[in-house]
């Protein structure tokens, strides 16, 4: 594996664990009708004390940031006046890595297309779309900034889960598996809770 390879999928790596940590985030949060009360506990002793939102929301906001550059690496990013809808990412700057950038021999990887993305979704191809469409809004127009363009989902939520299920399919398919390497394993896992 060449040097700048190996730091990509560093870096990619690292960005799919927070992809992994986003839909877990929304998995909770869609199971409750309200914040619950959270303990976080260091050294056998409890030092957090507070609701479940001092979780879920970094975590959630963590994930769509990284989703996003996940998005746009593949060549992805949102029609300029539809935030519905996917579209190629024809320009990068001269220091971005793209999924371009990495050659199977001689022949680059190719961008991948809005149409690509919803390969094997066994739902509306349009729902997916919108999923991945709404993390790109999401983060430029209510996380990376503010801005009075930025148009909340009701099912925020559940799209923001759907889109984070879906980014590691993406990089398995289009990444990983033509140059032939491992996915890099999820860390990230909900755990089976007792009833009390």
């Amino acid at each position: 594996m060449s040097e700048t390879l190996g730091k990509m999928h560093d870096i990619i790596s690292y960005r799919l664990s927070a992809v992994d940590a986003l839909a877990l985030a929304c998995r909770l949060k869609m199971g409750w009708s309200a914040a619950v009360p959270i303990q976080v506990w260091f050294d056998g002793k409890l030092t957090i004390d507070g609701l479940s939102t001092a979780y879920t929301n970094p975590v959630i906001e963590s994930g769509v940031i990284h989703a996003r550059a996940l998005l746009e690496f593949l060549g992805l990013t949102t029609e300029p006046k539809n935030h519905q809808r996917l579209a190629q990412r024809m320009q990068r700057r001269a220091d971005d890595w793209g999924i371009e950038s990495f050659s199977v021999g001689n022949q680059p990887l190719r961008l991948v297309t809005p149409a690509e993305t919803v390969v094997g979704y066994t739902g509306p191809s349009e729902e997916a779309e919108r999923a991945f469409a709404y993390v790109i809004h999401l983060a430029n127009k209510g996380i990376a900034h503010h801005s009075s363009g930025l148009i909340i989902d009701a099912e925020d939520d559940a799209l923001l889960e759907l889109a984070a299920r879906g980014i590691p399919v993406l990089f398995r398919r289009h990444f990983y598996e033509p140059l032939g390497l491992e996915v890099p394993p999820s860390h990230v896992r909900l755990k089976e809770r007792a009833a009390t």
